[in-house]
């Protein structure tokens, strides 16, 4: 004798269907990752921030100034070397044609803003001309890089 099986009934004759219970769904978010992938940004960043600045090695003077605030475009930095050499940014420029090179970069910027870094061994007298060249070429706010924690000249150090 075989068993049969037939499907339960209620009491009315009709079948009963049993539905499979699905899991709810999942309302919370995993951050594991988002955090995982900040990291890493933060980590490249903190590793790429301090190679965008000039590369041309300097020493600045020292001063008690304060430092400026940051601008919204890259800034424009051009640095005297200890040997006499003007650098655009990170290139050398020859003097002759510094004026009509600063004149094109000039017209590519909304900012007329330009940072000059002059070691402190050249003679104030270059460092004048490069100010007047840079005058000359459309720019009108200069100003001089300098590093921090020279004299106040107020008699305390």
């Amino acid at each position: 004798m075989g068993a049969t099986l037939t499907p339960r009934q209620n009491s009315g004759g009709k079948r009963v269907r049993r539905h499979r219970r699905h899991p709810p769904a999942m309302s919370e978010i995993n951050v594991t990752p988002f955090v995982d992938v900040m990291l890493v940004l933060l980590i490249i960043f903190m590793v790429a921030a301090p190679l965008l600045t000039v590369g041309v090695p300097v020493e600045l003077p020292e001063t008690a100034a304060e430092s400026l605030p940051a601008a919204q475009e890259e800034p424009l930095a051009v640095t005297l070397t200890a040997d006499g050499r003007v650098m655009l940014q990170e290139t050398e420029v020859a003097a002759e044609v510094l004026i009509p090179r600063l004149r094109a970069v000039a017209a590519e910027r909304e900012d007329d803003k330009v940072y000059l870094r002059a070691d402190g061994s050249i003679a104030y007298e270059r460092v004048a001309q490069v100010m007047g060249a840079l005058n000359a070429a459309g720019f009108r706010d200069i100003g001089l890089v300098t590093d921090t924690g020279g004299p106040t000249l107020d008699g305390t150090e």
